[in-house]
């Protein structure tokens, strides 16, 4: 092997080993958690990964989604700053590391509720299908903790958790990012949390290891829009609130991407080539591909999945 190849290989290996050491090392900086205040008693919480909810009730206090591993703590620090009430839930918007890891540094007391196939995917924390499109862990962070912070209670199509002020409502509408994704409404606030089936104006991650649908993502979005009433604010997953006007684009958005597909597969073109070809049409401004691999695998995961 030529000295420059040998060179290339130890690069390469040594970038894997950075990847796998930020999961087994904890940061030498704070994790800091930034927050910004939608309501009086409904706050979202960036940074560490997927945006975290906490709505502030009556009687304690609900979490949707907590990051990735070691923001945990970060976390019940900065909703000690927000309330003194205990924190009595945490909602699982889906499977994915950089939403669920949070959860083993909360109280065992604390009640973890999720979709019944993000409950089953918690337990096997398969790797998405895309690791180097967005890094999750490999090996569950549960089993290292004995099983805490797993769900406790699961929905299938609905379920609703409290009433009044305080109520909260749960959705399943379809596959799209995983087979879990779940919508949580706060019908007094008129504000759903999408997490990462809208995690911002750009393609999204379509975790076919996890039960996602390039196919069918677009029609599980509009689902969403068409039955979701007296919302007005939608929480992405890693971008800005949104409007309900944005979510019925995006599902636009998703069913012209299969489409496109569709059309080039129908006309003999492999994946590949329709990667190479594809631009987001100009009605679409201010949209992204996301990161250099995304629009190749998506590409890849619609060619595969259509009949």
């Amino acid at each position: 092997m030529k000295r420059t190849s040998v060179l290339g290989v130890l690069i390469a290996a040594g970038a894997v080993s950075v990847t796998v050491a930020a999961y087994q090392q904890k940061p030498a900086t704070p994790n800091v958690v930034e927050v910004e205040k939608l309501k009086d008693n409904f706050f979202l919480l960036k940074g560490g990964g997927g945006n975290t909810a906490v709505f502030v009730q009556a009687d304690g206090i609900t979490v949707v989604d907590t990051k990735l591993p070691g923001w945990g703590q970060p976390i019940l620090a900065k909703i000690k700053e927000l309330s003194n009430k205990p924190i009595t839930r945490i909602i699982n918007s889906h499977t994915h590391g950089d939403h669920v890891s949070g959860n083993v540094d909360f109280p065992a007391t604390v009640d973890v509720v999720a979709h019944e196939n993000t409950a089953a995917n918690m337990i096997k924390m398969i790797p998405n299908s895309s690791a180097a499109d967005q890094t999750v862990p490999a090996q569950t962070i549960f089993q290292a903790n004995n099983g805490r912070g797993l769900a406790k209670r699961t929905f299938k199509d609905r379920m609703t958790l409290g009433s009044g002020a305080d109520e909260i409502d749960l959705y399943y509408f379809g596959r799209g990012h995983t087979n879990g994704d779940a919508w949580i409404v706060f019908p007094s606030l008129r504000i759903v949390h999408a997490a990462d089936i809208f995690s911002g104006k750009n393609l999204p991650l379509l975790d076919t290891n996890n039960g996602g649908s390039g196919v069918l993502i677009g029609d599980t979005l509009s689902k969403a829009h068409s039955s979701l009433k007296n919302v007005d604010v939608v929480i992405t997953g890693h971008s800005t609130p949104m409007t309900m006007n944005d979510l019925r684009e995006y599902a636009e958005f998703n069913r012209d991407f299969r489409e496109t597909v569709r059309a080039g597969k129908k006309a003999g073109k492999t994946a590949d080539e329709i990667a190479k070809s594809y631009t987001i049409p100009a009605k679409y401004a201010g949209y992204v591909l996301g990161p250099p691999t995304r629009l190749g695998l998506n590409v890849k995961a619609v060619w595969d999945e259509l009949k």
